[in-house]
């Protein structure tokens, strides 16, 4: 006699009953359980100290990691001694100080500017897109136009200090932007995890000193300088922007550790996708990463990459170890 449809169900479910379906048969992943979790801040270089000060004070109130990590970058951003993020970067080869950022919340909700010009703070812009349109991102001039509708005010960027070390360029306009040096490379990237167990993530720079007017670097796009993914973990990146583009490095991060590995081996996995793409000697890539259980990772192509964690009432600063030797 043949089995009815719902015959069919019926013994399919009887058949089924006694299994134990995996997490990921369930559509869950162990890491996804909420736990009491120490709040916990790690960002890129040695400005990621007073970084992660602003950003930890919010999580110990008992905010959430969105409002951490934005007040968090405020800090270099508005420093002008902080040479490659915010006010005071080195500018473009024309004089043009150009920064770019973006945001990532617990929801996958993200926001980002680039190529955004005379706003001291582009990641509050950034949120700004996120929070109050329908996009992603918005650049250039529409990104200017969206601040100051937004009531940002219009400044300029170009410190004394930053001015004079590009009329000193200039005499010779020696143009090496894959060379590492303390100026080049050091964009100022984010992550925190707060006490709900929620993640979030910023980006923000003003790129390679003396760029070619309009370069944009990995800093803005999401899944290059950073991704965040709640149910697993989060990524961002330091470094030669061109590089992070070419692999998608923190998207690719938070997908190896989707597939098990821990942050550590995931940042170590993507730094080698890196090696193999050709002569890397002179070019510098750092890569940070958090999951949800609270455990973090930092590795970078070559010595030199420092960065800032805070942790269990420690605010440090590390060299991270490097695959270059």
């Amino acid at each position: 006699m043949p089995t009815t449809r719902r015959q069919f169900i019926t013994q399919s479910l009887i058949g089924t009953a006694g299994l134990s379906l995996s997490p990921k048969i369930l559509g869950q992943n162990t890491l996804t359980e909420k736990k009491a979790v120490e709040p916990l801040v790690i960002s890129t270089w040695s400005h990621g100290i007073p970084a992660n000060e602003a950003a930890m004070k919010i999580l110990q109130d008992k905010g959430k990691a969105i409002d951490a990590v934005e007040a968090g970058v405020r800090v270099p951003e508005a420093d002008p001694e902080a040479t490659s993020v915010g006010y005071g970067g080195l500018p473009d080869r024309d004089g043009n100080v150009t920064l770019d950022a973006c945001i990532m919340n617990e929801k996958g909700d993200c926001g980002s500017v680039a190529f955004l010009q005379h706003i001291k703070h582009p990641i509050s812009v950034a949120r700004k897109v996120m929070d109050e349109t329908p996009h992603v991102m918005l650049s250039g001039e529409g990104a200017l136009r969206f601040a100051l509708e937004q009531g940002f005010k219009k400044e300029d960027l170009l410190t004394e200090n930053a001015k004079q070390k590009w009329e000193a360029w200039k005499k010779e306009a020696d143009y090496h932007p894959w060379i590492y040096d303390e100026h080049n490379h050091d964009t100022i990237g984010l992550l925190a995890l707060d006490i709900q167990q929620d993640l979030s993530g910023a980006c923000t720079t003003s790129g390679l000193a003396y760029k070619m007017h309009g370069r944009v670097g990995d800093s803005p796009i999401i899944g290059a300088g950073l991704f965040v993914d709640n149910e697993i973990g989060a990524a961002t990146a330091t470094g030669v922007g061109e590089l992070v583009m070419k692999t998608l490095g923190s998207f690719l991060i938070v997908e190896l550790m989707r597939q098990g590995m821990t942050p550590q081996k995931a940042c170590q996995e993507a730094i080698a996708r890196i090696a193999q793409r050709g002569d890397i000697k002179r070019m510098q890539v750092g890569y940070l990463a958090v999951n949800k259980a609270g455990e973090y990772g930092a590795y970078a192509l070559r010595p030199g990459f420092e960065y800032a964690l805070y942790h269990k009432g420690e605010n440090k600063l590390y060299e991270a170890d490097y695959l270059q030797r």
